[in-house]
């Protein structure tokens, strides 16, 4: 669990903690404004079940302001994914947090590499993600599908 308080932030209490199963109305609400601007894609309800046990929540005065979550595929790879922070508390470094939060999950559980799909590229590049893969391949992608 991560407390602090943010200059940007008027003196509220930000936490950044992990999502418990209670968490979970709470954030497909918060989430589907995102995926409905196209900002995210669509998650049924098992699929975000699933990814609260590896996921983080931001609250300011106990309001939901951020999540996001790690999938872990195997001890190589995992995904970072449903980032997302309310418009109206971004660039308060939450979204740093959320990231840094899954990255050190990612560690503890010995993780490879992590890997992020996203059209915010700068974002995760101000984060230290890159590119290429090591050995300078790259991933490549074939929709199979026209929708989500």
């Amino acid at each position: 669990m991560v407390r602090d308080r943010d200059a940007a932030a008027e003196d509220s209490p930000l936490l950044v903690r992990g999502a418990a199963a209670d968490d979970l109305p709470a954030v497909e609400a918060f989430i589907r404004p995102f995926v409905e601007q196209g900002r995210l894609l669509p998650r049924t309800s098992d699929e975000l079940e699933d990814l609260l046990s590896s996921g983080f929540v931001a609250t300011d005065d106990e309001r939901l302001v951020g999540f996001a979550a790690l999938e872990v595929y195997s001890p190589k790879l995992a995904e970072l994914r449903s980032l997302a922070v309310s418009d109206e508390c971004r660039g308060r470094g939450i979204g740093r947090r959320l990231v840094d939060a899954c990255l050190r999950l990612a560690a503890e559980r010995h993780v490879f590499e992590v890997m992020v799909v996203t059209s915010e590229d700068r974002f995760f590049q101000g984060c230290g993600f890159d590119f290429t893969l090591p050995g300078e391949k790259k991933a490549l992608f074939f929709p199979v599908r026209e929708e989500h």
